[in-house]
Order: structure tokens, then C-alpha cells, then sequence
């Protein structure tokens, strides 16, 4: 199952409202287009119009993942993800913070969630994103469903001078990463509105650049401790009378 950038964006901005400002909430068609295009916590900003927040609406009701509240003169939209989905709150937010603002560390999505959840430690956005990443694969025989996603999101690659990784949904699409010249990465995914470049292996991908990150770092701290281990030897040879 994969969504376009509209769709996924149409998805994000449900899932916030709903959470952050339910008495606002289900949206208008003109609420959610202004949602979607709010310039504040979104990555990218977009500049939706009326008839593409429409169509995305209609493939999302069709898989089963938005509904047309019926009960106003002006027809209202709800999701309907964490049913669909069978998710938990937590993992519920994680998931829109990754719609609405794409690969983040789980330091920032524990800094961003406070509207959306409260997490009590760095430990907790680890444990909702390992979850997430770690839901079962299905076969061809279960691919029917609309609650069959398996993996929901996958870690990349940990960037130069950062401390932590970021995570990516994969609901664009599977993930590559290809390390760039200039030693940071780049992310690809194919989102329906046209491919960019070919997407193999994501997660192992991911892993094994994350892991090269990690040897090259390591290797560094060594070399520095070598260089401090050899001037205190030269220092204490000179201080070691004869």
C-alpha cells in the first residue's frame, strides 16, 4: 500500500487536527486544503488546490482510510487510520509527524509531539518507532486488506556531526538512500506522481551506510587516542631524569 505526497499530506493534517484542535474537527474541504497548506509545521509547504485535496479524498475513501460526515449542511471529513491500521495513540503520532514533516531523529519527534502525545523519554519514541518498524510482512494472500501494511517506517542512515538517526515512513514508497559526494544522503522514494530513481534493499541499505558511519567514527576516536597516548609517552620521557 503507497500514497502519494497529496494523499499522505490529506492523511497528516486529518490525523493533527483531530488530535490537536477536536472541536474543530472533522474538516470542511476548505479546512483541510488550508491544513494541508499551513506553512507552519509542515516539510515541504505545499500549495494545494481544492480538486487535489478532493480526488486524494476519494482514493483515501475507497481504501477505507477517510469518511464523509454526513450530519452538517457541509460535508465534513474524518480518517479513519488508527482502525484501519490497528495503532496505538503513540504510534499514531509518530506516524503523522512523519506525513506532515518528513525523516526526523526521535529527538525531534519527541520535541514535536507534545500537541499530539506525550512521551516520557527519548527511550519511548525508540521503542513506538521499533514497533512500527518491526510489524510483520505480508504474503500475497493477506496483500487485500487494507490493515495488512507490514513495516510502517525504517532508520536511515545516521547523517554527518548528528547524533542520532532519522526514521522515514514508507508509505511513499520504499525508501533508498544513496550517500551523495559530498558524504551526506539523499532520500528517494516513489510517492505516485512519478518515480525518481530506482529503489532497492531500503532497510538493509539504510543499515549497512549507518553502520559505515559508525566504523568511520570509531576509527577517528582511535586515531585521536593513539595521537594522545604518543605525546604522553614523549612527555614522560622528558621528565624521567637519567
Amino acid at each position: 500500500m503507497t500514497f502519494n505526497r497529496v494523499e499522505l499530506r490529506v492523511l497528516g493534517a486529518l490525523i493533527e487536527k483531530e488530535i490537536a484542535t477536536p472541536e474543530g474537527y472533522p474538516l470542511s474541504l476548505n479546512s483541510l486544503v488550508n491544513a494541508c497548506n499551513q506553512r507552519s509545521s509542515r516539510d515541504p509547504v505545499m500549495e494545494l488546490a481544492e480538486e487535489e485535496v478532493r480526488q486524494a479524498l476519494h482514493s483515501l475513501e475507497d481504501m477505507g482510510l477517510t469518511a464523509v460526515v454526513r450530519d452538517s449542511r457541509v460535508a465534513k471529513y474524518e480518517h479513519r487510520v488508527r482502525t484501519v491500521w490497528n495503532l496505538r495513540r503513540d504510534e499514531t503520532a509518530v506516524l503523522c509527524l512523519l506525513f506532515l514533516r518528513g525523516p526526523q531523529t526521535p529527538g525531534e519527534l519527541r520535541s514535536r509531539a507534545d500537541r499530539l502525545y506525550s512521551f516520557d523519554d527519548l527511550e519511548a519514541v525508540q521503542s513506538t518507532l521499533e514497533r512500527l518498524a518491526s510489524r510483520p510482512a505480508i504474503s500475497a494472500d493477506e496483500s487485500a486488506g487494507a490493515g495488512n501494511t507490514g513495516p510502517l517506517v525504517v532508520v536511515l542512515p545516521r547523517q554527518p556531526g548528528s547524533r542520532e538517526a532519522r526514521w522515514a515512513h514508507l508509505l511513499g514508497g520504499p525508501v533508498a538512500v544513496v550517500s551523495g559526494e559530498s558524504g551526506s544522503a539523499r532520500i528517494h522514494s516513489i510517492d505516485g506522481l512519478g518515480a525518481s530513481e530506482p529503489v532497492q534493499g531500503a532497510s538493509i541499505s539504510a543499515r549497512l551506510l549507518e553502520l559505515e558511519a559508525e566504523v568511520a567514527e570509531l576509527r577517528e576516536k582511535v586515531a585521536s587516542l593513539e595521537a594522545r597516548f604518543t605525546e604522553v609517552e614523549r612527555s614522560t620521557d622528558r621528565t624521567i631524569p637519567e
